[in-house]
């Protein structure tokens, strides 16, 4: 049997003291030691993919971009002049002479407001009546819109919003928010509720709704041509650029947006055009800037 091995540690006055057993490494740099050289260029790799990954998902993917704009600055999509906002409740009570004589985005005044209105057919946004009244007391262009629910029928909810939304000229055109379909619903029957809904509507107010949705929902649901000729507001977060190739006229760009007379966070816009552009979009604008213009 072999000898078990010992060593003598001196101590202080020169003597030896007793046996220490000789202590074997861990688990851990047991098998570090074993590891065959494929292994740790694998987990070189591993770690070297692992930090690319985060670097990109915190600082330069979707995330990025949200992570930089609640803790940093505001990444403004390029070459637009006209911006804009979307507000309901979340925002609470707002401080309109304060936005309006300190909001700015991108230095920039704010040109318009979307105002949440309704959501399917019973709920009222509980601060639409002020929000609606302040927007076009303060001078902004404002619109309104109905969010659309999976739990109601589109009749009734056309009805809902006719009946609790008065717009007047100047207003922009009505707005459907749409951006869930109904587990009960065929892709077709979803299509004929949306179009009942926008046809009612157009109806009463004399001029066409603009959709509201994000892009990867309108390519799968509201890509036929006859929504193509509805005016198309489109929400795309933490991008340059819109990724849609279609036309469109607003860009709903971030949902962190800051503004002086606002807590907390709230939705930046922009429209894609001239202010006399938006302005032509409105109700009674052939009454307003002239038949002959409105047509140029």
């Amino acid at each position: 049997m072999p000898q078990k091995r010992t060593i003598h540690k001196k101590t202080t006055s020169g003597r030896r003291s007793g046996p220490v057993p000789h202590k074997r490494p861990n688990v851990v740099i047991r098998l570090l030691q074993h590891m065959p050289g494929w292994a740790w260029w694998l987990g070189g790799a591993t770690v070297l993919a692992a930090y690319i990954y985060f670097f990109y998902y915190f600082f330069i993917g979707p995330f990025g971009f949200r992570f930089r704009a609640l803790y940093g600055d505001i990444s403004y999509p390029e070459g637009y002049e006209i911006h804009g906002i979307d507000i309901s409740h979340h925002q609470g009570e707002i401080d309109w002479q304060e936005l309006k004589d300190n909001g700015l985005i991108d230095k920039f005044p704010i040109r318009f407001v979307m105002i949440k209105a309704t959501e399917g057919a019973t709920k009222v946004d509980e601060n639409f009546i002020d929000n609606f009244y302040q927007a076009r007391e303060y001078g902004f262009t404002r619109g309104a819109y109905h969010f659309y629910s999976v739990h109601s029928p589109a009749k009734e909810q056309a009805e809902f919003f006719i009946k609790n939304v008065k717009l007047e000229n100047g207003d922009l055109p009505p707005v459907l928010d749409v951006e869930h379909k109904p587990k009960n619903q065929t892709d077709e029957e979803f299509k004929e509720s949306i179009q009942l809904w926008l046809n009612m509507v157009e109806f009463h107010y004399g001029i066409k709704p603009i959709i509201y949705t994000y892009y990867k929902f309108k390519m799968k649901y509201l890509n036929d041509s006859v929504f193509d000729d509805y005016p198309y507001w489109i929400a795309h977060y933490y991008v340059e650029k819109v990724e849609y190739k279609g036309k469109w006229k607003f860009w709903q760009h971030t949902d962190v947006g800051k503004l002086p007379g606002i807590k907390g966070n709230v939705d930046f816009d922009i429209y894609n055009g001239s202010f006399y552009d938006l302005r032509k979009m409105t109700l009674g604008a052939r009454e307003q800037i002239g038949e002959e213009a409105y047509s140029d």
